[in-house]
């Protein structure tokens, strides 16, 4: 089949993988519907997909992945830049000669006897300044199937490249034969290029996501003056109908979908707030003509996790996943091809089949301590299901950032929210990001796992050449740079519960943080950040907030963040050299200020 491009650097590019995988055929992704219905129908009657029930969930499929492929593999996923420097402590590295002479033979003819499929793709909106081209060349209908979902995918993705220019990311991916043994996900910084072999599982598989919009991404970034971020997109309208847009970044677990999807409490909905989505996961954030800081998402659907996903606790990304969406390893109800997983609600199908293809019969299954879907099992759903989609989704040019939050799990050391006192200095917060296990029962603390800015698993380069970027970014955009603000939903009290309700109610918070913007009101300067007065944080219809509470959510308890420093200096020393100095002196500050 014929190229889709006259850009030379693509088709010598395409030419040279055919050879390397000799495929038996060759097609070119366009993005018709009607080539995407074919390549469905095909998986449906190859097995490799089953059709669910179309009047209850219309347009959607469903596949699971073999037991050794079901989520991302970070001890296989490698950043392999010329110098071990340039990957830094934090990334597997390997040299890329060496690694090139590793993977070739292995991809020798690996698609004999299948279908090559080239995808062009485009992260973010078609003719934004902000959007980047890929093209990845797969053997899995699945992975163009998701990346029909997740991207701008066919023909038009070349627009922005047009004939010439040579800047698109390469991506490489073969499923081979799934041998986690020979499962290795390579990020090629220097190259453009992304290699991907022995996996099926989404994560490792649509290049597109983590391995593009993050690792390759803020490689970029670093060298053409922008910032790709682990980080959630909103919109907060206010009353007067003005939106302020917010990004977020939390570790895993954190909430961030939530928080990206939040309905606010009813008395807020009352006076006419709403929040708006404009991305749950990934941030591409530039200085626009203004000074002002924009930020696109990339993507252009969710690849969420399904376990824990239920009309309560996210009723928006539930409704996303109504339509069009393809379900990964969670677990089928038999009797009208639905589609179940934990916590979706409390009835599982009796006549199930369970993620890995058993028929069981659920609740038995369940109470013999099984999981009918698998704890990382997911959605890949369009963005344009959800109900609070932000009509500035497809905006070219970005929305303007107002704020910036950071926030992990800390069952003590983190008040509810506190403000930076400079970008540097939100710098140092975002640097210091961690969570921590907590054993609920006794309340006691577990391991603090660092995690600076959500990136720890997907920053392309040297973390410390990350912060310094970060820094750099700060003088770029000086008094027009957003503020940035930590947040911690997760304190405990003594029996080891939350005390902040969390869910809609962060919507307290985030008004508070937009005051912060607008400078309509006051803060209290702590020795770690400006936080809110008690009383201004609204606890109108909230049952057993009071005031009082949210003093006591706000407490800063300095010998806990003496010991809080140990293991920032701890963490630190990784860096070595690389350590920004400006981040060095803000660890000073801190200790100075807890005395």
């Amino acid at each position: 089949m014929a190229s889709l491009t006259k850009n030379p650097n693509v088709n010598k590019w395409v030419d040279e993988m055919i050879a390397l995988t000799k495929p038996d055929k060759v097609v070119w992704i366009d993005g018709s519907e009607e080539q995407l219905n074919a390549l469905r129908k095909e998986a449906c009657e190859t097995g490799e997909m089953i059709k669910l029930n179309e009047e209850k969930l219309p347009g959607c499929l469903y596949h699971r992945t073999l037991p050794n492929d079901v989520a991302r593999v970070e001890d296989r996923t490698l950043i392999c830049s010329r110098n071990k420097e340039d990957a830094g402590p934090t990334n597997n590295w390997c040299d890329p000669k060496e690694m090139y002479a590793k993977l070739t033979p292995m991809y020798d003819g690996v698609m004999k006897g299948r279908t090559m499929y080239v995808i062009p793709y485009s992260m973010g909106p078609i003719g934004s300044p902000l959007a980047k081209v890929g093209v990845e060349v797969t053997d899995s209908i699945y992975v163009v199937l998701n990346m029909a979902i997740m991207t701008r995918m066919g023909a038009d993705a070349f627009k922005n490249l047009g004939d010439t220019s040579n800047d698109f990311v390469r991506g490489l991916h073969s499923k081979a034969d799934v041998d986690p043994e020979g499962r290795y996900i390579v990020q090629f910084p220097e190259d453009n290029t992304i290699w991907s072999i022995n996996s099926a599982y989404g994560g490792n598989v649509l290049l597109g996501k983590k391995c593009f919009a993050l690792r390759i991404a803020s490689y970029q970034g670093k060298n053409e003056g922008w910032m790709a971020e682990h980080m959630l997109i909103l919109g907060l309208q206010k009353p007067n109908g003005e939106i302020k847009y917010i990004t977020a970044a939390f570790p895993s677990a954190c909430g961030k979908t939530n928080l990206a999807m939040l309905i606010p409490p009813e008395g807020y909905t009352k006076k006419g707030y709403r929040v708006w989505t404009v991305g749950d996961d990934i941030a591409w954030l530039k200085p626009g003509e203004d000074g002002r800081l924009y930020a696109i998402n990339p993507e252009n659907g969710f690849f969420g996790v399904a376990p824990g996903t239920n009309e309560n606790s996210n009723y928006n990304a539930l409704a996303s996943t109504k339509k069009n969406t393809i379900f990964t390893n969670v677990a089928i109800n038999n009797d009208d091809m639905t589609v179940w997983w934990e916590k979706l609600d409390k009835n599982p199908p009796v006549n199930a089949t369970e993620w890995k293809g058993a028929k069981v019969n659920g609740p038995e299954y369940i109470a013999e301590g099984n999981k009918l879907a698998h704890p990382n099992s997911r959605f890949t759903a369009p963005a344009e299901n959800c109900p609070c989609i932000s009509s500035e989704f497809n905006n070219p040019q970005g929305v303007p950032i107002s704020a910036i939050i950071f926030g992990g799990r800390r069952a003590k050391t983190a008040p509810l929210v506190y403000q930076s006192f400079s970008w540097q200095h939100g710098t140092f917060v975002g640097s210091i990001m961690a969570s921590e296990t907590t054993a609920a029962a006794t309340g006691a603390v577990g391991v603090v796992r660092r995690d600076p800015m959500a990136m720890l698993p997907f920053c392309g380069y040297h973390m410390g050449d990350y912060w310094a970027h970060w820094l750099e970014m700060g003088k770029v955009l000086g008094d027009k740079a957003p503020k940035i603000f930590n947040v911690n939903w997760f304190r405990t009290d003594d029996d080891g519960n939350f005390i902040w309700p969390g869910f809609g109610d962060n919507m307290r918070v985030l008004d508070w943080i937009i005051d912060r913007c607008e400078g309509t009101v006051d803060a209290v300067e702590t020795p770690i950040g400006f936080e809110p007065k008690p009383e201004d944080i609204n606890v109108e219809g909230l049952d057993g907030i009071t005031t009082e509470t949210i003093a006591d959510l706000l407490t800063v308890d300095t010998e806990l963040w003496k010991e809080e420093t140990k293991g920032i200096e701890e963490f630190y020393a990784k860096f070595g050299e690389k350590l920004p100095k400006e981040l060095a002196q803000e660890l000073a500050d801190l200790k100075a200020r807890l005395g």
